[in-house]
């Protein structure tokens, strides 16, 4: 299978809080000890990120608080200026872009939405999802014709006369992520955009971005301090301990081969179940008629469920629902035992 083309790449991306970091930084070479560094009085948050991210695919960024990922993710839009290194966007080092090209690659071509909706009070839900395309200068009938569009995405279609005093905190994020759509992105930050939700509501969005990336096949960079959550949305995982990337891998690839200590102990808790996806396990071969199906992304725990009304196997689909395989009880329970994935 031919991999995405490389749609972001990090190369030895540092950020160093502190009076002439950059000159410290410089001054002491590729990959200077952290002791070195704050003994000179400086705070390094993101050390030596080496990263790629592919075109279409859920990037995750994981790590828990004080791990440097949210440092990094702003360093990659260069809302916070990197340190040192490479940060290339379509092959363009993002880093010797001008202010003002900056701004015009985060207005048309990066989305962002964080942990707190910002959305603007005395704007209505389509006011708010229209803002970014007003500030583009886009003529008000087709911003607001976009912003519609956007507004019935994510099943909000009915509220464009809102305020956001009157909508729920799920609806709120939801409307941040329209208006983050709104300009259609290539490249979409979200920074725990769920973390502040109650779990039902935070259930809810997980579902619900998950079908939106099957429709719009964004590349996407996804924070989350939430390994359940990370599992269930990402193609791929960069655990973050004290500024440096642990290990990079599927959610398959970190729970059955962890790579150093910290990822051992970080996935230890974590059933191979949760992390295994149904397209592991699958047999490919053809279904019998009328047999469940269940989706290829799914993980093994959520396909589970459906073998507890005593079905042997189950049908596997792919994206466009076409059945690819089948998926046998006996395997998924000698995965639940502990057997080999």
């Amino acid at each position: 299978m031919t991999q995405a083309p490389e749609k972001l790449v990090c190369r030895n991306v540092w950020k160093v809080f502190g009076a002439r970091a950059e000159e410290t930084l410089a001054r002491m070479g590729r990959d200077p000890a952290p002791e070195r560094l704050i003994a000179a009085g400086l705070v390094p948050a993101v050390r030596a990120v080496d990263l790629t991210v592919r075109e279409g695919e859920i990037f995750v960024i994981m790590g828990l608080s004080g791990s440097g990922k949210s440092t990094l993710v702003r360093c990659l839009s260069r809302l916070v200026e990197p340190s040192a290194g490479e940060i290339l966007f379509d092959g363009q080092n993002l880093l010797m872009a001008s202010e003002a090209e900056m701004t015009q690659i985060r207005r048309h071509r990066m989305g962002m939405v964080f942990q707190h909706f910002a959305l603007l009070p005395h704007l209505t839900v389509l006011e708010n999802v229209a803002f970014p395309l007003e500030m583009q200068g886009v003529a008000r009938a087709a911003r607001e014709a976009r912003a519609r569009e956007m507004i019935g995405l994510v099943g909000l279609a009915g509220r464009e006369g809102s305020y956001p005093r009157q909508l729920s905190g799920g609806q709120q994020q939801r409307v941040g992520i329209a208006r983050s759509l709104a300009v259609e992105p290539e490249l979409w930050f979200l920074d725990e955009p769920f973390s502040a939700l109650d779990p039902l509501i935070r259930r809810e969005l997980q579902d619900e971005f998950i079908r939106l990336q099957s429709r719009l096949r964004k590349t996407i960079v996804f924070i989350t301090h939430d390994f359940d959550e990370a599992i269930r949305l990402a193609d791929r995982i960069a655990i973050m301990k004290d500024g440096v990337i642990e290990q990079t891998g599927t959610p398959e690839e970190l729970v059955l081969n962890p790579a150093t200590p910290y990822v051992r102990e970080f996935t230890r808790a974590v059933p191979k179940a949760k992390a295994v996806r149904v397209a592991r396990l699958m047999v490919a071969e053809v279904p019998p008629e009328g047999v469940p199906a269940v989706p290829a992304r799914a993980t093994v725990a959520e396909a589970g469920a459906a073998f507890l009304d005593g079905a042997e196997l189950l049908a596997v689909t792919d994206e466009g629902g076409a059945r690819i395989g089948v998926l046998r009880r006996a395997d998924v329970i000698r995965l639940i035992l502990g057997g080999e994935a």
